[in-house]
Parts: structure tokens; sequence; C-alpha cells
């Protein structure tokens, strides 16, 4: 089981391999505002829990496990704002404040319902399926609203 500061490594080296097409310490680092050695640390416990690849001085790749991880992560947080920002009215920064947390606050049989509510509650899609946010399908087949 990963824990929530390793699961905001795993997001941050996501976002990063989408953004420059590679993951490396420094950027890690730059982009969660920490030093190199907290980096490798955790790297070396994402190592040892099978969500990365690693060698020393190396490129870091995720495995599918933290590619997976990671989209979990991230699909919950979209929910999350929309919940707090288009359901529950708070302003964009509160919102973004709150989603960040919601994942690993709740469970995910929670977080599928919240899910489902959240997409009928706004008309963006009906999820009177099974959603699962484990289920990669699911987390593809959502249409999300679009901002304007």
């Amino acid at each position: 089981m990963v824990s929530k500061a390793l699961e905001e490594y795993v997001k941050a080296m996501y976002v990063l391999r989408q953004q420059n097409g590679q993951i490396r310490v420094t950027d890690i680092a730059n982009k969660l505002n920490i030093s190199k050695a907290s980096v490798n640390k955790a790297v070396k416990n994402l190592k040892e829990e099978g969500m990365l690849e690693y060698e020393t001085y190396g490129s870091i790749e995720l495995t599918n496990s933290g590619e997976e991880l990671a989209k979990k992560l991230l699909e919950a947080y979209d929910i999350g704002v929309l919940f707090f920002r288009d359901v529950l009215g708070l302003d964009e920064n509160q919102a973004i404040k709150d989603a960040e947390g919601l994942k690993t606050s709740i469970s995910d049989e929670a977080f599928n319902s919240l899910a489902r509510y959240v997409h009928k509650e706004l008309n963006l899609s009906n999820l009177n399926c099974l959603y699962d946010i484990n289920n990669e399908k699911c987390r593809s087949c959502i249409k999300r609203k679009k901002e304007k």
C-alpha cells in the first residue's frame, strides 16, 4: 500500500512525463518544491512498491501499476474539483485545495458513488453503469463538462 505522500510523487511523475516526455529527479524536486534527497528516498520506496523502474542517474519510468495509480488519483481529483466547485459552489481555489486530498480520505466505494452523483447532478453523462474508479475503461469513458 502506497502512502499518501508517495501518491503525490506518483501523480507528479505522471504529470511530468505527460508534459516533458521524461521524469527526472530534479524535475520532481522542483515541481514538489522539495530536496533531491527526499525525491531519491521516495523513488527508492516507490521502486520497492513496484510503482516505477529506476537505475541511479537514469530515467524514471512508471510501471503499469504506477501509471494506473496516477490515473486513478487524477480522476479522483477531477471529480473532486467538479463536486466542490460546480455542485457545492466553492470558489476555484478552495475546490482545488479540497479536491487534492479527497481520494485518500474516502473509500473507492464512496468515491464511485460520488462520481455517479456528480455526473448526474451536472448532467455530464449517465453513470447508471457500475462505474468503478479502479477500471481504466470506466475512467476513460466519462465525458467531462467543458470549461467555457
